[in-house]
């Protein structure tokens, strides 16, 4: 008896999948760059000689120059793209919607943070008679990049949620319900579909 063979995927089933997994792959890698430079500092001392180590040794503790913030929108949007993968229709779409305000969120914050991060190390340079700035480091430019493609990202998820695949109802917690009993299968075809559906 011959195995009935798998239908093929129509080309656009095909193709959503293919953008549903990039799409959620490229928003991963950029909320987990995100996550990490909002951990590390943002903006460095420039300064001459023996002020700048004094200034770098006071800001370096604690997370004086870093954006907390960023780290913690961060990981609500990964949140919002895990349940995105495992979810479907309305709940679907307000994850993908919370994952866009999140990473818009992002974004705002890094840029509103430059100023203060700025302000903290211009005081610290004052505080010690010496004269200089701040420039910012490439974990800052990395959390505002990163930011912004997680922002497309989420953009194109609720754009295009409705036609990207979702996970099959075989895969819900049981809800409690009885199912019938099985009846025997009458022809081979029922036999092979009632294996299919376990």
């Amino acid at each position: 008896m011959a195995e009935p063979q798998p239908q093929p995927q129509p080309a656009s089933q095909r193709t959503a999948a293919r953008g549903f997994g990039l799409t959620t792959l490229v928003a991963l890698a950029a909320g987990t760059v995100c996550a990490v430079a909002g951990t590390r500092a943002a903006v460095e001392v420039d300064a001459d000689g023996q002020a700048a180590a004094m200034v770098t040794a006071g800001t370096g503790q604690g997370d004086a120059l870093t954006m907390p913030l960023v780290t913690s929108l961060a990981l609500v949007a990964l949140a919002s793209w895990g349940v995105l993968l495992v979810t479907r229709r309305v709940v679907r779409r307000s994850a993908a919607v919370l994952a866009l305000l999140a990473s818009l969120g992002l974004v705002g914050a890094a840029l509103l943070a430059l100023g203060d991060l700025r302000a903290t190390v211009e005081d610290a340079l004052a505080q010690v008679g010496a004269t200089g700035g701040a420039r910012v480091t490439g974990w800052y430019l990395a959390a505002v990049a990163g930011g912004v493609v997680l922002a497309a990202a989420a953009g194109l998820a609720v754009w295009r949620v409705p036609g990207w695949p979702e996970m099959g109802s075989r895969y819900d917690s049981p809800t409690g319900e009885e199912r019938p009993a099985p009846t025997e299968p009458e022809s081979s075809l029922d036999l092979w579909k009632a294996m299919d559906e376990g």
